[in-house]
């Protein structure tokens, strides 16, 4: 009897295979959802916990020493192609 339940197992493996698999996927699914804790913290990343920190820094460092804002060359001048570039 073995000998045939066997060969039919081997011959029919797709056909079985994919509903077990079906069925323990879905049983495993819903037991991990009812077993675990589905709350996760909100923590800001590693970067925005740096960027915050150096904004913070920066600001409490220079608060008093601030410099005014100068251009070097007019703004209208910096890329220019060089066939529109003044010769000289």
């Amino acid at each position: 009897m073995w000998p045939i339940v066997m060969a039919l197992l081997k011959r029919n493996a797709v056909y079985i295979t994919l509903p077990i698999a079906g069925v323990v996927g879905f049983v495993g699914y819903n037991l991990e959802s009812w077993l675990s804790d589905k709350y996760t913290p909100y923590s800001p990343s590693i970067q925005e916990l740096r960027a915050q920190r150096l904004t913070e820094e920066s600001l409490n460092s220079n608060a008093a020493n601030v410099e005014k804002l100068r251009l070097s060359s007019p703004v209208l001048e910096r890329n220019l192609s060089p066939s529109l570039q003044p010769k000289s």
